[in-house]
């Protein structure tokens, strides 16, 4: 059976990739974008199963008029995709707090507000899928991305909560991890400190600068694969809650668990002396 989508940040990378792997499996999706001549275009485009609306996760009156015209339009909404965010690099040092803050009402509160809207209709009939599209940096920190991993990592967290919550009602969520993609993430999207302090002119922040500088069109994972990947992924049968996509994301992921196991077979012996004396 035909399912109806509901997507976030379809403008470019692997949010115009999904909607068009989702088409292309013969579904309906309804895609939020910035900008209204994006949405009246795909709108347009779309022939009837698609949808272009002008949201911002940032705006939770705007989230709930969206979902309420998703589900005028379409009656329902099956599964649910967080993709909309943007990454950032610097030095927590260079940072402001107004920029921190952003980069989490973005990548971590928007995912939040459209997650809680879409839920009692989920819940009230019994099913659904939700997407929370994170990345390896949200189970794996580097220097130089401590921002855009906290907003990751707080992602993870929830939604690892959130699919404990759910499944009782027939809802399942999925963490999305993937690496390094050919999309605007180390271009057009990703965003700097607007003050630089030249104490990390060396070292890991400035190895990081470079890296996405270096790697900015020439990453290895394809978008339309991996869109459609997880459009695969939704229609399996799978029951895992985390979905890595690319070799960079799978070789992180196992470092981060090598690294944790050395690191609590280091300290076993401290962790289990601070026990109560019965």
């Amino acid at each position: 059976m035909a399912k109806i989508w509901f997507l976030t940040g379809a403008s470019s990378g692997f949010g115009q990739a999904f909607t068009d792997a989702i088409l292309g499996k013969g579904d309906k999706v309804v895609a939020t974008f910035r900008q209204p001549e994006q949405a009246e275009a795909f709108t347009k485009k779309s022939n009837g199963i698609g949808l272009g609306l002008v949201m911002d996760v940032t705006d939770e009156r705007a989230i709930k008029g969206a979902v309420q015209q998703a589900l005028q339009q379409f009656g329902t909404i099956d599964v649910l995709v967080n993709n909309a965010g943007y990454g950032t690099v610097g030095a927590v040092e260079e940072f402001s707090m107004e920029e921190i803050r952003q980069q989490l009402e973005t990548n971590f509160f928007g995912a939040v507000a459209l997650t809680k809207e879409v839920i009692p209709h989920m819940r009230e009939k019994g099913s659904g899928h939700i997407i929370q599209m994170s990345s390896v940096a949200g189970f794996r920190s580097l220097g130089g991305f401590a921002i855009y991993n906290a907003s990751k990592f707080a992602l993870e967290g929830f939604s690892e909560g959130l699919a404990y919550e759910l499944a009782p009602f027939g809802i399942k969520v999925t963490i999305v991890e993937p690496g390094p993609f050919r999309t605007e993430f180390a271009g057009g999207s990703i965003k700097n400190p607007q003050q630089r302090n030249d104490a990390y002119k060396e070292g890991p922040v400035a190895k990081m600068y470079a890296y996405i500088e270096r790697t900015n069109g020439v990453q290895e994972g394809d978008p339309v694969k991996g869109a459609q990947a997880i459009v695969d992924f939704v229609y399996s049968d799978s029951k895992t809650l985390r979905l890595p996509l690319g070799k960079s994301a799978v070789d992180g992921i196992k470092a981060k668990l090598a690294a944790v196991q050395r690191d609590i077979a280091a300290n076993e012996a401290i962790a289990l002396s601070t026990h109560f004396e019965e």
